[in-house]
């Protein structure tokens, strides 16, 4: 699997901004990455050295909908979240030190 295929997005929310300073970034990942493949993913298209590495599975949540036909209930898509703590002496990722 290619490490763009694995990172697919980051995650820009008031919680992950407070992790900036830590050097702790957030990434939407590949559901079927594992820990050591989104290590060597962020590693080699960052340029940085990683010292952990949190997964989650976020579930889909439902929506209910009011439409002229009635009620609908739909849900969002699930998706695979990647928590990516930096060693002290890497360096920052770039993308990132603009939002701080």
């Amino acid at each position: 699997m290619n490490a763009h295929d694995i990172i697919i997005k980051p995650i820009l929310t008031e919680k992950s901004y407070k992790g900036l300073a830590d050097k702790t970034y957030t990434f939407k990942v590949a559901r079927d990455a594992n820990k050591v493949e989104i290590r060597k993913a962020v590693e080699e298209i960052f340029d940085v050295k990683v010292e952990k590495v949190n997964t989650l599975n976020v579930r889909g949540k439902e929506k209910a909908q009011n439409t002229k036909q009635g009620r609908t209930v739909g849900k969002t898509a699930a998706y695979k979240k990647a928590i990516v703590k930096l060693t002290a002496d890497s360096k920052t990722i770039a993308f990132f030190d603009s939002l701080q």
